[in-house]
């Protein structure tokens, strides 16, 4: 098997679809004016790009017109924060327990300006219920931040029930807007963003066999921009746009989002893959629960810890077999901090050994049987393999 076979670390990045990055460069290099230029070569790039936009509106099932490309994932989930941030009186910004970096870190750094920033607990199993949402609002709550699948234990969010929840508990006042991180989810669980209630979702091309540097926000009304410039994307996001990026994500969602026959031949590979875990002597499935759940999480994500086994060190053991897994975030990796486990309950012994192994459209059965042997050879090397 190569090395892409051997790769189970697609929830930090994953390999990119050549066919498609090939297609998109050789469109953009055939029109490489500034959409912003009014002659004929910048009008050609500009189709191009508004091409590109009404695919990727289809491919996610919203009007083009709510579509905004940006650079990625993390700009695609700060733009709605800053936007509260152009309201004349600061207020509070409810953020789940368990989100990205790119959401957590924004929000503690609006405190500087003057915001309150409240956590909404999650439950043992890493879900946020719409009860814990409700239960943290305020008064004068502007933004709720609830992503749609965790990065690091696959949990699906029942954010389309925390919208109806935010909906009836604000009726005959005012709903803050509900921002949903879609970034784990594109292409792993089948998705309505346009469901009344999700007022703006962030998108990143480079998890999903696109290209690093692109990712769309999706946006219900049009935000009013914090960061300022030369007025692309309607004002939204200045900055001369990336043509290329936009085509290959757009192609990238067309091919591979909302595929239920690829959804589910994962959810078969990963249940056996959970199956097989649950034989290990010192293995522990995060959230245990999942076993008995597995609905209730993206098959394409599994968090496991593994007794006398520190994370750090799985991961390099299984490097040297050839193997690429992680310990969670790739934005958190060098930090060395837990915190979604944290807000589970998990135990700091299991916190230390967790790692997370993440697949994607291109993961074969033959590899994950090799994965498992592989976790298998580890764990018999450390506590003797198989459960007594």
């Amino acid at each position: 098997m190569t090395e892409k076979d051997l790769y189970f670390d697609w929830a930090a990045t994953s390999p990119a679809d050549e066919d498609i990055l090939k297609d998109a460069l050789n469109a953009a290099q055939e029109c490489w004016g500034n959409p912003s230029s009014a002659h004929s070569t910048g009008k050609k790039a500009r189709a191009l790009l508004e091409e590109a936009r009404k695919r990727a509106a289809d491919a996610l099932g919203v009007d083009s017109g709510h579509v905004y490309f940006t650079s990625g994932g993390t700009e695609s989930n700060q733009i709605p924060l800053l936007s509260v941030m152009t309201k004349p009186a600061a207020g509070t910004v409810l953020v789940s327990a368990v989100e990205h970096p790119a959401v957590r870190e924004q929000a503690m750094a609006m405190r500087h300006c003057g915001w309150k920033v409240a956590v909404i607990p999650s439950d043992k199993n890493g879900i946020i219920t719409p009860d814990a949402v409700i239960s943290s609002l305020t008064k004068d709550t502007m933004i709720v931040c609830v992503m749609a699948v965790n990065n690091e234990t696959g949990a699906i969010q029942p954010v389309h029930e925390i919208a109806d929840a935010l909906t009836e508990a604000c009726a005959g006042g005012r709903r803050p807007k509900l921002h949903v991180d879609c970034v784990q989810a594109a292409g792993k669980i089948r998705l309505d963003i346009a469901r009344k209630g999700i007022d703006s979702a962030a998108f990143s091309a480079h998890k999903i066999c696109g290209p690093r540097g692109i990712g769309i926000l999706y946006s219900k009304d049009s935000p009013e921009p914090f960061l300022r410039g030369g007025g692309q994307e309607k004002g939204v996001r200045s900055g001369t746009e990336n043509v290329f990026g936009a085509v290959a994500f757009s192609k990238c969602l067309e091919r591979y989002h909302n595929k239920d026959e690829m959804m589910e031949n994962q959810r078969a590979r990963t249940e056996r893959f959970l199956s097989l875990l649950a034989t290990l002597k010192g293995c522990t499935v995060v959230p245990e629960s999942r076993l008995e759940n597995p609905g209730l999480y993206s098959p394409f994500i599994v968090q496991a810890g593994f007794d006398k086994i520190p994370g750090n060190v799985m991961v390099r053991a299984m490097d040297a077999r050839g193997i690429c897994i992680s310990t969670g975030s790739a934005c958190s990796t060098r930090k060395n901090v837990r915190p979604v486990l944290e807000a589970m309950g998990v135990s700091a012994q299991v916190r230390e050994s967790a790692v997370r192994f993440s697949f994607g459209p291109g993961t074969t059965q033959e590899a994950m049987d090799a994965l498992f042997d592989a976790v298998r050879g580890v764990c018999a090397e450390f506590n003797g393999g198989r459960r007594g």
